[in-house]
């Protein structure tokens, strides 16, 4: 979505939520791609710290010493921790990716969204935005990308998994990762398809929904 838009994750800043699976391995993605993640939460509150969050001081945390993170901020010197919802912090941002859990962000958060100047909202987790919130966004200008197109790359590792499984085949990660970027690269095409409007701008939403129902639809016939 970015690369049709003539941008990239290449110096941007980006507010995750959530500090799971889905969170951690957004940020080494987009901190891979160039981006730096200012933020990760939990259920208590948040961190923020403008050099990045620390992928590996990260999962170590989460997930093996299961703990909070409080933890995490004590032990980065550059990390400050709040309580509340991540999505009311006023600073400025590029990109948000939702990565916590279901109706999360609400319109007064995609207001203030929009006023700490951020342009793109990924659903990365499974419909994190309110509808207010996409009809926010949808209204001023933010690219949005749903989470039944964004998060679709879950399910299609899955199916790679279970494809190895059945013809007794094992890729290396790097051929599984080609893969995926194919799908999401095929995914993006179908949603700009069903989705541009006449002006040349593309409704996301309206595209993965009709690509989805063609999908659907072309399989029963």
């Amino acid at each position: 979505m970015l690369k049709a838009n003539g941008d990239s994750f290449a110096g941007k800043k980006v507010v995750i939520s959530g500090s799971g699976n889905v969170a951690q391995y957004a940020l080494q993605k987009a901190t891979e791609l160039g981006a730096t993640v200012i933020s990760v939460s939990d259920s208590n509150g948040y961190v923020i710290d403008e050099n990045g969050i620390d992928f590996d001081l990260l999962t170590d945390v989460k997930e093996k010493r299961r703990a909070r993170l409080t933890e995490y901020a004590a032990e980065k010197p550059t990390a400050t921790y709040y309580e509340g919802s991540v999505w009311t912090y006023a600073g400025n941002y590029d990109i948000a990716l939702p990565c916590a859990f279901q109706n999360e962000l609400s319109e007064d958060d995609a207001k203030e969204l929009v006023a700490n100047g951020c342009w793109y909202c990924c659903e990365v987790s499974n419909m994190g935005c309110q509808p207010g919130a996409i009809h926010y966004f949808q209204n001023n200008g933010i690219l949005f990308a749903p989470g039944k197109a964004v998060n679709a790359g879950g399910v299609a590792t899955s199916g790679l998994e279970m494809t190895q499984n059945a013809a007794h085949l094992n890729w290396a990660p790097a051929e599984v990762n080609e893969k995926l970027q194919w799908i999401m690269e095929s995914i993006h095409e179908q949603c700009v398809k069903f989705g541009e409007k006449p002006d040349g701008t593309v409704d996301y939403v309206k595209g993965a929904n009709i690509a989805g129902f063609m999908k659907v639809a072309q399989a029963m016939l």
